[in-house]
């Protein structure tokens, strides 16, 4: 009898270690892909595809070429995206199911260029922006709550304060169906501003000087939110901060902040593991290959540094103007603020966003290359150019003749 009690002991104990061993690795490996394959952590949405020459598909060194290689992590993402082509062929039809979705990128003109679409468009059912009220209702013609546009201004962050392109194509269609009481399959035009990545950078670390945090964005990747990723500060916010203690963390999301909020982060594993040396250069290689990717694929992406270039490219790929031109801001700022900077810490600055260097170098080229293929198409190029870049000279012309 004794031996029984025993033996029922040793198989309860055996038991009770195991619970508590499969506990603790679910812990430690909570969304960190330790079930994957070694040195893989790909997306169950997402696969590189390999070729024959190479085990590793390079980054093409040209928008074009990029565009045509498109396959490099082929989507799966379960909505209808409309690309640049698409949108100029088709155009978008603001009385069916197509949506524009604007990416929000802290500190690159993205403010003015939202109330630009909510308050400038040129409609026959214009959006409803109501006093002393941040947002605008930008419904259907003849609907009460089927949205157009997808933005700060018009839904409010619904998919999370300066959601990314992860946290987008994850939530917006889930986030329409919620507010318009439906479920319904939509085309989703996404859109973007780009800026020089030292002057944005600057920008984002004066902005945090003075007490900003954005402390309540989701980080929403690969089915969680991450609450829990590491704060640069101790306390409420990191007002007062100096440029060097703002570079030196290294966990700092300000960091090639561009790449990361246009890539697709499943692919490298979400926030696991974020900013560490171990595969880092394999990490940045996915990073600035997807986000590369997804640029060319959005239906629009803007520069600040070129308003009118990209106010022109807006209007031609959607067949809408604005009644209002965006307007260039003057760079003094940027200038000075450069100007009180060491040639070490610009340096730096610019060793930090190296990714987001490369980035902007190929959507400068991009935006070119759209803009001169609109331009060919345009049969009134002179007249649509003049009226973005000298509106009231534009109209005085129109006038006389």
């Amino acid at each position: 009898m004794k031996r029984w009690v025993k033996m029922i002991r040793f198989i309860g104990g055996l038991c009770l270690v195991t619970l508590l061993g499969i506990a603790y690795v679910s812990y430690l490996c909570h969304n960190s892909l330790c079930l994957a394959p070694e040195h893989s952590s790909l997306s169950p949405r997402y696969s590189v595809s390999s070729s024959s020459s190479s085990s590793k598909s390079e980054i093409p060194s040209s928008p074009a070429s990029l565009v045509k290689q498109i396959g490099g992590f082929p989507s799966k993402v379960n909505i209808e995206s409309v690309a640049f082509e698409e949108a100029y062929d088709m155009g978008f039809d603001i009385t069916s199911r197509d949506v524009i979705v604007f990416l929000h990128i802290q500190k690159t003109g993205g403010t003015t260029f939202g109330r630009h679409l909510v308050r400038d468009l040129n409609l026959e059912n214009p959006c409803n922006c109501p006093k002393k009220r941040k947002r605008c209702d930008c419904f259907r013609p003849n609907t009460v709550n089927e949205q157009w546009l997808f933005s700060r201004y018009s839904t409010g962050w619904k998919c999370g304060l300066h959601a990314d392109w992860t946290e987008l194509t994850d939530c917006v269609e889930g986030a329409l169906d919620e507010y318009e009481g439906t479920s319904r399959k939509r085309r989703y035009f996404f859109i973007t501003v780009l800026r020089d990545p030292i002057h944005r950078y600057l920008s984002e670390f004066r902005h945090v000087q003075r007490g900003a945090t954005w402390k309540s964005a989701r980080h929403w990747c690969g089915g969680q939110e991450f609450t829990s990723l590491p704060h640069c500060y101790k306390g409420s916010n990191w007002t007062g901060v100096e440029l060097d203690e703002f570079m030196n963390c290294s966990y700092n999301l300000a960091h090639n902040r561009q790449t990361r909020m246009l890539a697709d982060l499943t692919l490298a594993g979400c926030y696991t593991g974020y900013n560490t040396t171990a595969d880092q250069l394999e990490r940045d290689r996915i990073l600035l290959q997807s986000a590369k990717q997804n640029l060319a694929s959005m239906a629009y992406f803007g520069l600040t540094e070129e308003q009118a270039t990209s106010q022109y490219i807006f209007e031609r790929t959607f067949h809408l103007d604005f009644a209002n031109p965006f307007d260039q801001a003057n760079a003094t700022l940027s200038a000075q603020a450069i100007a009180e900077l060491t040639p070490a810490q610009i340096e730096r600055v610019r060793q930090l966003n190296s990714l987001d260097n490369e980035l902007l170098e190929f959507a400068r080229q991009l935006l070119h290359e759209r803009f001169k293929k609109l331009k060919r198409r345009d049969p009134h190029f002179r007249r649509n150019w003049l009226r973005v870049i000298h509106p009231h000279k534009s109209e005085r012309t129109t006038e006389t003749h």
